[in-house]
Order: structure tokens, then sequence, then C-alpha cells
């Protein structure tokens, strides 16, 4: 069994952090907490569960406070959380199990992040994440907001199938754009900025709703011929919504012609293509799309962000749409049913599974191939 450490950066978490170190009790041998400057009872919350709490001043990176942190770690293996992330019971389970049984060969553990959900619980946005790295490896935190885990040694790694969930409290809304200011500082002062840097002030200015000034970023980052295949159709998928949003459709169509330079098509833009076919009522040549969006095969836990709706309920609901429009009333009740799995309170779904019902009571056709 190995020892284990678990490092967190806070700052007035109040009312998420003993909700977080609940969901993993008894499985840390060492919890350190690095305060940024709290006013409410957050190193009260993290003493009662046995942190060791420890004051680090706020110089608007998030590398930093988490390489201050991991520094004070007990142990070699090392995990990271946020306050507003928590564990199920049965991936505490699965966290607990994996300590005992790790091998001590392995320098890093990657767990899947799943970041957001839509109104029926089901996840929309996930990706895998390093959670458990050694520090004898050499990892060190890169990056202002956004950070990541990186080393220059070579490592052993293992990808688990535990699930680290983000909560954030219920009662807060809208977006801070603590995060936007930093990377714009970093920018405007003329630091050292790597291109991932500016995809992330792109995906920052893009869910801050700023989409014009998203675009220029965001072919700046493509421009640089940085990252990986998933990360750089990723990036081509933001660009064509800041398009899309601008009433740009011809730069979104260049965007989804580009992704398919780099990849087979992936589902978020068989779901583009399909769209702009429905657009124009060529049900046929949509439904074909959709299709495709459902059979591209996934990998569970994609190190980039998954956007879950365009292989699951979205293009079921829209083949329901085709399939009614060509008169295929049979496959239309089977993708609505399918849609409706996902989203079991969506009235238009439930409307469109009775009025298929009747029609088939009617007119039965063959069941769908």
């Amino acid at each position: 069994m190995i020892a284990l450490s678990l490092c967190m950066i806070v700052k007035n978490e109040q009312d998420t952090l003993g909700r977080c170190l609940e969901s993993v009790a008894g499985v840390f041998d060492d919890i350190v907490v690095a305060d940024t400057g709290s006013t409410d009872d957050t190193i009260s919350v993290a003493r009662q569960f046995g942190a060791r709490v420890i004051d680090f001043g706020w110089i608007d990176d998030f590398a930093a406070a988490r390489n201050f942190c991991f520094r004070h770690a007990a142990h070699d293996h090392v995990m990271w959380l946020d306050a507003d992330d928590v564990l199920a019971a049965q991936d505490r389970e699965k966290l607990l199990a994996l300590k005992g049984s790790l091998d001590a060969g392995i320098d890093a553990v990657s767990m899947l992040y799943h970041t957001e959900f839509d109104a029926a619980g089901n996840v929309t946005a996930s990706n895998r994440r390093f959670r458990i790295v050694r520090r004898s490896k050499g990892f060190t935190w890169v990056g202002v907001v956004h950070e990541d885990l990186v080393t220059n040694e070579n490592f052993t790694y293992h990808d688990s199938d535990i699930v680290v969930t983000h909560r954030k409290p219920a009662e807060e809304s809208g977006r801070s754009r603590r995060n936007l200011l930093i990377l714009e500082k970093l920018i405007t002062e003329g630091r050292a900025v790597r291109p991932i840097d500016i995809l992330n002030y792109a995906r920052e200015l893009e869910m801050h709703k700023e989409f014009d000034r998203a675009i220029p970023f965001y072919e700046q980052f493509l421009a640089s011929a940085e990252g990986t295949v998933d990360v750089r159709v990723f990036a081509l998928h933001k660009l064509a919504t800041c398009y899309y949003m601008t009433g740009n459709l011809d730069g979104e169509w260049q965007c989804t012609l580009r992704s398919l330079e780099l990849d087979v098509p992936r589902p978020e833009f068989s779901c583009r293509i399909g769209e702009r076919f429905l657009a124009r009522n060529q049900f046929r040549q949509a439904a074909f799309w959709y299709e495709m969006a459902l059979r591209e095969e996934h990998t569970i836990g994609a190190w980039s962000i998954d956007s879950h709706p365009v292989r699951t309920w979205l293009p079921h609901k829209q083949l329901g749409l085709c399939y009614y429009q060509l008169g295929d009333y049979q496959r239309s009740l089977h993708h609505n049913q399918q849609a409706a799995r996902y989203l079991p309170d969506d009235a238009d779904v439930a409307t469109n599974i009775g009025v298929l019902e009747d029609l088939l009571r009617q007119t039965p056709t063959a069941p769908p191939r």
C-alpha cells in the first residue's frame, strides 16, 4: 500500500470544502491545504478534517500555488482536488482499492473528471486528468490558469476509471471573470505566453460570450501548430461556435472542413454538418450525418474536453425529426425514445413519442434497422 498525500489550494471555500473532504474521508495519510487569503471559515473547516493549513500569498498564478502546496506534502505520492470536487461513494471505494494495490513503479494515475451537467443530471462535459503523481519524478504545475502537471522525465502511468465530480454550489450563479482577468494580465504585460495560454484565453472569452474577441485568439493558437489532434479539433469546434454566434456561417463551415483535415469526422462536426443540411430541409443528408455522430467510436475519458450531447441525446433528437419528415415513423419513434433516456422531462420528446405511437397504430412500418 502506498502512502498518499492530498494537496488543495483554497480561498473562501467554507461552503464546499467540508463536502469535498467528507467524500474522501479515511483515504489520505496526509492532507495539506494551501489557503490563499480566506476571510470566512475555510481554515476552520480544513482543520476539522485534520488538514495542515499553510498560507500562500496570492500572486495570480494557480500553478505557483499548487507547486507551493505540493512541496509541503509528506509523501511521494500526491493527489490533488479542488474544494468543489467530490468523489461518489463508489469512486471513494475505488480510490481506496487503488491505494492498496498500486504498483510502486507507477508514476502517475489519471482519473475521469466530470465538469458540467444538464438539468436532467446528464454529464455534458468531461475529460481525463492526472490526479496522483510521484513528486520524485519531477512533476510540476505550469500555467497561471487551467494549469497542468508536466515533467521532463520519462514516466509510467495508469488510466483508472475513478471519477472526480465537479460540483459548484447550487447558489453560485454566473461565471467569475477571475481567470479571464489573470490571462489578460499575462498577455498584456508581455510575459512569456505559451500557445496553450492563448487557447485558454480564447476559451475564457468565449465562455463569457465575447465571441468576436475570442476568434483571433483561437486562430492564433491554431496557427501555432501546437497541441495534439484532439486539442486542435477541440479548438476548431469552439472557434466554429464563435463564428456561428457572430452570424458567420461560412467561418463555421470552414472550421468544419479544417477539422476533416485533422481526423475522421468527430461527433461535434458530424452534428454541425447535419444541422447545415437540416436547415435546408435536406433530411436524408442530415440523417446520414447525425447517424455518423452516433457511430463514431468514442474513447471513454478523452484527454481533451469531451462534449457528451453531440454523441448522445442531440443526434437522437434530430434523427427523430429527420425520419419523421422522411415518413419513417418507426425510426423516428426509436430515436425519440433514445433521446428520452437522456431527457426524461423533455416535453417535446414526450409529445413526439405520443404522436408517433398514434401514427404507427394506424400505419405500422418495418422496425428500425
